[in-house]
């Protein structure tokens, strides 16, 4: 239902819209002035009890007080005109900054919803789902949304040769053939929803007529701060095209209840000898002469919410966004069942620490995920289980919500907590350049792997809302160290709010590009901290990895260190391939971990410990089968990976001058293998390649 309470001005506007009257004739009937209809509409003025009868005789309708909404034929899409100076835009630019991927979209739209998260004491409930149309779904939902009106466009739009139009044109030709589309409806509940004004600031012209605006309810707390995350939504849409209904915390007009408006964004076309900039927008004609002929949001009706598949079934404050066409550029998820997958685990790699929650803390936010075919469940709905993706680090974080950390680690399900310092450089302005900043003590949470599928001995790192940011691998871990994963709390995620928090805060956000997935260097960072802030950054990792190697050092080299046939499949090999010893003046393999996977081929990540050299390495791992009778028959990779410190150039590994530590990951040909893999220990030897340092 409306709000019980719909403000005069918005009224008047729509009446005089609807009956084809404008401004200065309704003034002429009233015998008043057309400043102050203008003032009425606006907001600035209230006409008097009885005046408003007046106008209430002269344009008929019911009154304002009953919830006026705008009918389905006032409904328009009103396409942006093309510059005057000749300007063209072939796609949103911003649009191009991420990928059109399912994982991408789940992370930047979800950091979007929790940043909104309005009661603190609930989670925010973030729900996906993704519903494929055809026959009449299809032709209902392309009525509702005027597609004839748009096809032109499209059509003209897609003619051209740019990239956004070679793709436009693959959309509309698969739309054609299939008669099929695939919608993917992002709700929030429990955030501010998109409060404010038509086109002045707040949430709504930051998300729907604004690029690089970042408007965010939890200001210093927020994940995203450039203003580019909304772009994902228009990107993962094969059509450009996103419809939004949003349930306001803060009454505009009168109204909080279904305020609805859609976006298309297209390359600059020509429809009828007109030129277009490609923006268009899908509402009522708006009736304020500075943006007349503009369509803006309206108060839409349930019905209207039904038909065009946003329909949020709760007045609870929150957003829609349906993206219609959506699909994953990746090209990993095509079918609906492996979208479906992908944003369960994309959701539960992102943000698998805000939805862990303690005895008395509640999570951040908690997500769903459902998929539907016209209406009929294909996949059951799924809620995503931090604790079922991610076990071992949700133990973590819950027993840091808890109290129970340990200082040292000794059974299997224990978690022990360190400190980690960062000093944070001041502002320029507002420090000495000798002064190198105030200290941060961040929180390093270590506890076994267990048998965890996930990566591990990594640290994930976070601030904030607890989304994470970056996977760091700690550098000269000792080894036969069991496998272990860790979590670094930084900023506000540590739970606390003192000034130190603030600062640590800001500096972390500055120091991340728009995709927000590392601490490194930014033109914000540099331009907006006194000169050290990198220095700090590579203390701060350095520190990372002290606070890992002082939990885990303190394990015994004996105690499990994983699935024992593991560990005899797997071995380092201390000799060189003529059967001497390696000497400490040769790079040696210091770990390796590893499993095979269901090709039999062995996955391994082997990590090189090289002494100092005035040259760089070039080295040519080698992988050997120890079979149990007989000579060590060499077998060959299949796929060889730089994780750190290191380059591959085809079958060699380079490692620059200086690099004392590098990891590489080995995949085996199974071809190659003399014997199954689960039969042979596997050997990684890293001799030096002809034309390597000596």
């Amino acid at each position: 239902m409306t709000a019980p309470h719909e403000d005069f001005g918005p009224w008047l506007g729509r009446r005089l819209q609807g009956v084809g009257m404008n401004q200065a004739q309704l003034a002429e009937r009233l015998g008043v002035t057309r400043a102050a209809v203008s003032a009425w509409i606006t907001g600035r003025a209230q006409p008097r009890d009885e005046v408003k009868a007046s106008i209430i005789a002269v344009l008929g309708g019911d009154p304002p007080s009953t919830g006026d909404t705008a009918t389905d034929q006032a409904l328009q899409w009103h396409h942006r005109p093309a510059h005057t100076d000749g300007g063209r835009e072939y796609g949103n630019a911003a649009a191009f900054a991420f990928n059109a991927d399912l994982s991408v979209l789940a992370r930047e739209a979800t950091q979007n919803s929790l940043d909104e998260r309005l009661d603190s004491t609930s989670p925010v409930s973030v729900h996906y789902t993704l519903h494929e149309l055809t026959g009449e779904h299809l032709a209902s939902f392309m009525k509702a949304v005027r597609w004839d009106e748009l096809a032109p466009h499209l059509a003209s739009a897609a003619a051209a040769e740019q990239k956004v139009s070679r793709s436009l044109r693959a959309a509309l030709s698969d739309l054609d053939e299939r008669r099929a589309l695939v919608l993917l409806r992002i709700d929030d509940f429990n955030a501010s929803g998109l409060n404010g004004p038509e086109y002045d600031n707040g949430n709504f012209a930051a998300v729907v007529r604004r690029q690089l605006d970042s408007h965010k309810q939890s200001a210093g707390r927020a994940g995203g701060s450039y203003g580019l995350g909304k772009a994902t939504l228009w990107a993962t849409s094969r059509f450009g095209l996103v419809l939004i209904n949003s349930t306001l915390s803060e009454p505009h007009e009168g109204h909080t209840d279904r305020r609805v408006i859609g976006r298309l964004d297209l390359p600059w076309h020509e429809v009828d000898e007109a030129a277009y900039a490609g923006p268009a927008w899908f509402g009522i004609p708006e009736t304020e002469p500075e943006h007349e002929g503009v369509s803006r949001s309206w108060w839409a009706t349930e019905e209207d919410a039904r038909s065009l598949r946003l329909d949020r079934g709760t007045s609870a404050p929150g957003t829609s966004f349906l993206i219609v066409g959506a699909h994953d550029a990746s090209g990993d998820a095509e079918t609906l069942e492996e979208m479906h997958d992908k944003l369960v685990r994309s959701l539960a790699d992102g943000f698998w620490a805000a939805m862990v929650g303690g005895k008395s803390a509640s999570p951040l936010m908690e997500a769903h995920v459902s998929t539907l075919r016209n209406d009929e469940v294909v996949v059951a709905p799924q809620r995503v289980d931090p604790h079922q993706q991610h076990p071992s680090l949700s133990r973590a974080l819950r027993a840091y919500l808890d109290g129970d950390t340990v200082t040292e680690l000794s059974a299997a399900e224990q978690v022990a907590r360190a400190y980690v310092p960062l000093v944070v450089t001041p502002r320029k302005g507002q420090g000495s350049s000798r002064n190198k900043g105030r200290q941060h003590d961040c929180v390093l949470l270590v506890t076994p792997a267990g048998d965890t599928p996930a990566a591990t001995n990594r640290v994930i790192c976070m601030r904030g809302n607890r989304m994470t940011i970056m996977e760091h691998r700690p550098r000269e871990i000792p080894l036969g160290t069991p496998p272990f994963q860790a979590v670094l709390l930084a900023g506000y995620a540590t739970g606390r709010d003192d000034e130190d928090v603030v600062e640590a805060e800001a500096f972390l956000r500055a120091s991340e590009p728009p995709e927000h997935d590392k601490w490194d260097r930014t033109e914000e960072l540099t331009s907006s901290y006194e000169r050290g802030a990198l220095t700090r950054l590579k203390e701060f990792r350095s520190e990372i990895d002290k606070a890992v190697r002082g939990v885990v050092g303190q394990r015994e080299q004996d105690r499990n260190r994983g699935p024992k046939v593991l560990r005899e499949l797997l071995k380092l090999d201390t000799k060189s391939s003529s059967g001497s010893r390696t000497s400490q003046g040769a790079p040696s393999v210091q770990h390796i971990q590893g499993r095979v996977g269901d090709t039999g081929a062995w996955t391994v990540t082997v990590t090189v410990k090289t002494p100092e050299s005035d040259t760089p390495w070039l080295l040519t791992p080698v992988a050997k089968f120890d079979v149990r009778s007989g000579g060590r028959p060499t077998v060959r990779w299949s796929d060889l990976t730089a994780e750190e410190g290191c380059k591959v150039d085809g079958e060699n590994l380079m490692i620059e001058t200086g690099v004392r530590q590098a990891v590489f990951v080995g995949v085996t040909d199974p071809s190659t293998h003399p014997v199954q893999g689960r039969f042979a220990r596997l050997l990684v030897e890293v001799p030096r390649a002809r034309g390597g340092a000596s």
